[in-house]
């Protein structure tokens, strides 16, 4: 991946997620894989003719309720063109899967629950989207020289940042090889990361070349 810092000169004192952009080769076909999938109104679509290849650096994953739920949204993302990159299945922190959507980004679906309390829903509690980065500590105080401020930090190997009052999207890093074996695929990967950050703020790009705009609307639109 391009690895690239270009910030603005004065950073603002607060920042935060407002929106997150996937660029897609066909931009049709994705948003009705997003419809299908159930995530619309969580994401922004925008067409892109970008190279890119292997692994693009981010999952988003969604937190949901129960193991049914769980399966509720792969047999969904499944039914509308996605791979399945891991079988849903339980773990020591619960239950969960992973899939990738035909615009070829990774999707985690999964909950803390090991047991339904409940029947399926297509509720969803959270959604996270993961940075794999080189060193989580200099991006995160990168970010944090930007305007975001941390609300959790496990040294070198995790960081969360507190989400904005009109974002659906919380934003985490995690340290790209760790991420990659938690998505199961190989680490590498070149060209585009295929994935704009959206604030209310400024132009940046990070450390390891995401690229954040300025945006006046916070929330996504459904695509």
């Amino acid at each position: 991946m391009v690895m690239a810092t270009n910030a603005s000169t004065a950073a603002p004192t607060s920042m935060s997620l407002a929106s997150v952009t996937l660029e897609v080769a066909d931009l049709e076909a994705a948003r009705r894989f997003y419809r299908a999938f159930g995530v619309d109104t969580h994401i922004r679509l925008r067409a892109t003719e970008a190279h890119s290849t292997g692994f693009r650096g981010f999952t988003l994953a969604l937190t949901v309720s129960g193991p049914a739920t769980v399966d509720s949204f792969v047999t969904s993302a499944v039914s509308a063109g996605a791979t399945v990159l891991k079988p849903a299945a339980k773990s020591l922190w619960g239950y969960g899967g992973v899939v990738q959507a035909p615009d070829g980004t990774i999707w985690k679906i999964a909950t803390s629950a090991k047991k339904d309390t409940g029947p399926a829903t297509r509720d969803i509690d959270e959604v996270v989207l993961l940075i794999g980065v080189e060193n989580v500590k200099a991006t995160k105080d990168f970010y944090t020289s930007q305007g975001l401020t941390v609300a959790k930090s496990f040294g070198g190997k995790y960081a969360e940042f507190t989400p904005g009052h009109s974002s659906p999207v919380k934003l985490a890093l995690y340290k790209r090889p760790a991420l990659a074996k938690d998505l199961g695929i190989p680490t590498d990967g070149t060209g585009s990361h295929h994935l704009v950050l959206g604030n209310t703020t400024h132009t940046f790009t990070d450390p390891d070349g995401f690229t954040w705009e300025t945006t006046t609307h916070p929330a996504p639109t459904p695509s």
